[in-house]
Order: C-alpha cells, then structure tokens, then sequence
C-alpha cells in the first residue's frame, strides 16, 4: 500500500487533481482516485460513487462551464492517517460570461496513494451534479 508524504498530498490535490479539473482533463482526473472511490457534496447531499459515476459528474462539469480555476490553497495533513483537508478559492466561469467564485473546503481521505473519499463544502451553488 502506498502511503504518500505531506509534500505528496498537496501536491496530489493541487498539481494532479486541481490542476486537470481545471484544464479539463478527464482522464487524469479520475486517475487521483480510486476505482471505489465516494465523491460526496455535503452541502448538496449528492454522492456519487465509483468511476463511473465520478466520470460522468466531471464530463458535465468540465463540459458545461467555459473556465475553471481552483487556487488561493491552503491544507491541513495527518500523513499518519493519509488526510488532508484544503479550503481553496473555486471560481468559474459560466456560458454567459457571468462569474461565480466561493471559498470551499475539500476533505480528502487517501487510500493507496489516491482518493478513496472526498467530501465538498460549497459556499455557493453545487455545479457538481
């Protein structure tokens, strides 16, 4: 089993699974979890579990909104535990030009060096449906 250092995890979160959100690269960003793995919107109450699903809800996400930017990091890590939990600046983009920035916090659980569970507190609308 892979256990992944403090440097690691960020870089996990940032540089592989930010990073292909938001230049739309579906395959690398279904590629930082697991096969398994449990994406959770606490504040929308919508789960979707699996690649499958987790493909799809990107695929959406990355096809509806023009322009994707995470940034403005910040993490908590227990490499003990493999968690980490980053609130960041989420900020999109829509079709009609309109923007929408909220502060979010990720909450990341760490199985074999990928994310076995991620849990999302929005401050605003769940785009990630």
């Amino acid at each position: 089993m892979t256990t992944l250092t403090a440097k690691e995890m960020i870089a996990l979160v940032e540089d592989s699974y930010f990073y292909n959100v938001d230049n739309k690269n579906l395959d690398a960003t279904l590629d930082c979890f697991t096969e398994d793995a449990e994406l959770t919107v606490q504040t929308a109450h919508v789960t979707h579990r699996g690649h499958a699903e987790i493909r799809r809800m990107f695929g959406d996400f990355m096809r509806d909104i023009p322009l994707i930017y995470h940034g403005d990091f910040g993490h908590v890590v227990d490499v003990d535990k493999q968690l980490i939990a980053s609130q960041f600046l989420a900020r999109n983009e829509l079709a009609d030009g309109s923007e929408v920035a909220m502060r979010n916090c990720n909450f990341f659980v760490l199985g074999d060096g990928r994310f076995a569970k991620v849990t999302i507190y929005m401050s605003g609308e769940n785009p990630l449906v």
